[in-house]
């Protein structure tokens, strides 16, 4: 297993440039990590010569950019606008493969006013599938989350109910998407996350690890504080052979300290599973 992170609760200080990248690496090698998550929002560019600067501040202290967080919308009632978020992915994608990124996390789309459920999920699919050759052709994979809300968007996630997450699934075996599991989103709908990555997780290839306060409500916590299943999920994935990328999405609003205290949380989630100890 590896480790990486997702610093959503520095998502402020990194929109206004109090915090930068190179110090999310910085502070993500100080952790102890492997990997350090990044989102799309937070490039400065995407030309050349930045994105050798970032992968190479990263690489400089120990630190894989693991994944590539975007915010695809392909359930935007516009067509011509679900063929730009194509575009734009495409153009994601060739920034990931820039920066060494073997992951690259990709949503369905917004639950916008009107959506007729079939069409959507028609275009869902679509839209996820559409840029799967040129992802491997980059060797980059696509993976697809049990999601809730974008950063910026304005509505929920089109497939956050379990349904619609489920039935996208089934339409895109066999293409080559793969799943990132986030072990409290689907809680937070009410759901049972076992149930549903019971059904899917021969297709997950990364783990996003999160906490909320209560069923059915997304109200993120502390890793341990609150009421998302880590260990009995690890152990279902570790058990079907899952030996690969986990990522915690640090979103507690703690500051530093919430860090510290989630990645020593995520270790040892994995060893009570029955995972072995990582490298560090």
């Amino acid at each position: 297993m590896k480790l990486s992170c997702l610093p959503v609760s520095l998502y402020p200080e990194l929109s206004a440039g109090t915090r930068t990248l190179a110090d999310w690496f910085n502070f993500a090698a100080e952790l102890g990590l492997d990997g350090a998550d990044i989102s799309v929002v937070h490039l400065a560019s995407t030309d050349t010569g930045y994105l050798q600067t970032l992968r190479g501040q990263a690489t400089d202290v120990g630190i894989q950019i693991a994944m590539l967080v975007t915010y695809a919308d392909f359930t935007h009632p516009d067509a011509a606008e679900r063929a730009r978020q194509t575009d734009e992915l495409r153009r994601y994608i060739d920034v990931a493969a820039a920066l060494g990124t073997p992951y690259i996390r990709v949503t369905a789309g917004q639950a916008h006013p009107g959506l007729v459920r079939e069409e959507a999920i028609e275009w869902a699919v679509a839209g996820l599938t559409a840029s799967l050759d040129h992802a491997a052709a980059r060797g980059v994979t696509l993976a697809y989350e049990n999601h809730t809300k974008g950063y910026a968007w304005t509505y929920n996630d089109f497939s956050q109910p379990s349904d619609i997450f489920l039935e996208i699934v089934a339409r895109t075996e066999g293409t080559g998407l793969r799943l990132l599991f986030d072990t409290a989103n689907t809680l937070a709908t009410g759901d049972d996350p076992l149930r549903v990555l019971a059904q899917v997780k021969e297709r997950v290839s990364v783990i996003h690890t999160n906490d909320i306060a209560r069923v059915g409500h997304f109200e993120p916590v502390l890793l341990g504080a609150g009421v998302s299943p880590i260990v009995p999920i690890y152990q279902m994935l570790r058990e079907h052979g899952f030996d690969g990328w986990i990522s915690v999405e640090e979103a507690s609003k703690t500051g530093e300290e919430g860090f510290r205290r989630a990645i020593p949380y995520a270790d040892q989630a994995w060893i009570a599973a029955g995972g072995a100890p990582r490298q560090v």
